[in-house]
């Protein structure tokens, strides 16, 4: 049974599914977006119901398009969008509030609450996250807080939380589980003994009653019913350890930066569990079986493609997301103009939640191709940010930089980001590595990968950006980007 593997990726704006071979070629995909719901500035929802529905139609889509049934797959593992918080009933199946998004930052005056006399650091030695409003944990808090009927009802047990993947796993094997990564985002579980922390639970404020087991991220979870009748669901990761997975990257000191909706470097530091004196997030990169868990550092920028995103749907710049290359390039630079996007805050290494989107630098010389270029740097700025506090942290000294996801594809921003890193910027084959890593996950559990070797041997460089620009240009203009995040602060 089974010459393939089948990998959801449940990401922030859409869900795929996709068959990959032992080569870990992509046979087929299917993709479909989900609404983004904005109630207030601040506030951003998905409809659960919605994910589901859109995960079963791409699931059912991409088989039939490449002829396949469920049979033809070995396994199945899951990615997804982390610390969005999803609040069901146990008895129903059914979602009983909107998921609120890990952008979202309604928990903002809540999370400054909880962290009281020790602020953002109260709880970050168990858990190696910052009280911020990024997290799953205080996000349920503020649902209970916000409808006293689900209070109610999640103390007597009658309701289920979990991140997407959790939400997933239910609806396809009826248990309630979630795996290491993604537990390791709730600031609910202990990153030394991986499981659910008394402590932590009573901090946050989220009833014992509502959470699921902890799983191995590699390893047999349960057999799927519905669409994928009868196939092994055995692989879970959070998109971005999926990605690191993806890329092969299991040595320590083996990073990759993924370029989507937001933008997360990683930095796998073996067993070796990293507490930041620098901003990042120390986290779970993934774990074998019963095996030792690997750790990362982790560097989350809130704002990468979302950004030109906001340049074609606010703005009215380009009407397409590929066209801000085009326009970028009009000009040779960025007309000293800044984009710093702080529209949630921002996230690593600064954690200001007060901070606010802001151009700088503008004068009657700017056009909207410096806009463009400068909304494109802004992600290679923020890069540089979290690599800085990596080699404080970890004293890991990059030599090149993975990299992978949506916005690879632009070869200004691809060269840009090895001018002010300093370091070549490599990009494989298959950039699908947040799909491809919860593929191998899923078939290392049964074998259809015996090792993470064979995974090594199926990475591939496609292209490499190598520095050209001199030290005196990159220092002048990433002191400039310094000076604009601070000009951000303090605005909400």
């Amino acid at each position: 049974m089974g010459e393939f593997v089948g990998a959801i990726d449940q990401g922030t704006t859409s869900t795929r599914f996709a068959v990959i071979d032992r080569s870990g070629s992509v046979v087929a995909m299917a993709q479909r977006e989900h609404e983004q719901i904005y109630p207030q500035p601040g506030w951003v929802e998905h409809d659960a119901a919605e994910i589901w529905a859109n995960t079963q139609v791409v699931v059912a889509e991409a088989l039939q398009g490449a002829g396949l049934n469920p049979d033809s797959l070995m396994a199945v593992g899951i990615t997804n969008q982390r610390e969005t918080a999803v609040l069901w009933d146990r008895a129903t199946g059914e979602p009983v509030a909107p998921a609120i998004v890990w952008q979202d930052t309604r928990t903002a005056s809540l999370v400054r609450e909880m962290g009281g006399q020790e602020g953002p650091s109260r709880f970050q030695h168990k858990t190696g996250l910052p009280l911020a409003t990024y997290f799953a944990g205080p996000k349920v808090r503020w649902m209970l807080e916000n409808d006293a009927g689900l209070a109610a009802r999640a103390a007597r047990g009658e309701l289920a939380f979990g991140t997407v993947d959790s939400w997933l796993i239910w609806n396809l094997t009826g248990r309630h589980a979630t795996d290491v990564t993604n537990a390791s985002r709730t600031m609910l579980m202990d990153l030394e003994t991986l499981q659910w922390d008394a402590e932590l639970i009573a901090g946050i404020g989220v009833p014992e009653e509502l959470l699921g087991e902890i799983v191995p991220s590699v390893g047999a979870v349960g057999r799927c019913t519905g669409v994928l009748e009868g196939v092994q669901l055995a692989g879970i990761l959070g998109d971005q350890q999926a990605a690191m997975f993806g890329q092969a990257a299991f040595g320590s000191g083996e990073a990759k930066n993924t370029y989507g909706t937001g933008c997360f470097l990683l930095v796998n530091t073996g067993t070796r569990l990293v507490r930041s004196e620098n901003g990042l997030l120390t986290t779970v990169a993934y774990q074998v079986g019963s095996g030792k868990p690997r750790y990362a550092l982790e560097g989350s920028v809130a704002i990468a493609g979302a950004g030109v995103q906001w340049l074609r749907d606010n703005l009215g710049l380009i009407s397409d997301a590929s066209q801000i290359e085009a326009l970028a390039k009009q000009e040779e630079d960025n007309g000293d103009v800044y984009f710093v996007p702080a529209f949630s805050g921002l996230f690593a290494p600064y954690w200001r939640d007060d901070a606010r989107g802001i151009l700088a630098g503008l004068t009657r010389y700017a056009n909207k191709a410096h806009i463009a270029r400068a909304v494109l740097e802004s992600v290679a700025y923020q890069t540089r940010d979290v690599l800085d506090a990596m080699r404080a942290d970890a004293g890991i000294a990059l030599e090149s930089l993975k990299v992978d996801g949506g916005m690879v594809a632009n070869e200004l921003l691809m060269q840009f980001q090895a001018d002010i890193l300093g370091v070549d910027v490599i990009k494989p084959v298959v950039t699908e590595t947040t799909v491809l890593g919860a593929a191998y996950a899923a078939g290392l559990a049964v074998g259809y990968w015996q090792n993470t070797d064979a995974l090594r041997g199926n990475w591939e460089e496609e292209s490499r950006f190598t520095p050209q620009m001199d030290e005196a240009t990159r220092d002048g203009l990433y002191a400039s980007w310094k000076k604009a995040v601070t000009k951000s602060y303090g605005w909400a």
